[in-house]
């Protein structure tokens, strides 16, 4: 379970960072179009959009916004979560992303 000292029926927005190994650039993207199409295919799901850093192609930047926590549970519950992230750890730096949850202002 995550933290969150928002409400419940607040938006649970974040984003993951993490970086290709040398020469798996295209894999990740693949990936991560497959993986994408299926969250943004969530109902609960609002924004999952996917970046590379502008001077380094292989540093990658996910903006997700969900409709509140529980659609987030939803999320982090969905069986191809799972694949995803098991398919990725081999082709980025660390063996996974970093994630930061953000609070509205």
């Amino acid at each position: 379970m995550t933290t969150n000292s928002q409400p419940n029926d607040a938006k649970r927005v974040l984003y993951a960072e993490f970086t290709a190994v040398a020469g798996q650039e295209q894999a990740v993207a693949a990936l991560l179009r497959d993986y994408g199409a299926r969250v943004r295919m969530e109902p609960g799901n609002i924004t999952f959009a996917a970046y590379t850093k502008e001077s380094d192609g292989r540093q990658v930047f996910v903006f997700e916004e969900y409709r509140n926590e529980d659609a987030f549970q939803v999320h982090l519950a969905a069986p191809y979560g799972r694949t995803f992230n098991e398919a990725l750890a081999p082709l980025v730096d660390g063996g996974g992303s970093t994630l930061t949850f953000l609070n509205p202002q």
